[in-house]
């Protein structure tokens, strides 16, 4: 790979910060909605 196209590909990618806060919001968001099912689930169980 010529020198010119890996730069390329360097600018083509996201920053790596951004990249580990989206990961970070993925988790976070889908600990939220599987909180709010668990207090569902046990409200509508009784």
């Amino acid at each position: 790979m010529s020198d010119n196209a890996k730069r390329y590909v360097e600018e083509d990618r996201a920053p790596m910060g951004m990249t580990v806060r989206v990961f970070i919001y993925l988790v976070a968001v889908h600990f939220i909605v599987a909180f709010f099912f668990l207090i569902f689930w046990l409200a509508g169980a009784k």
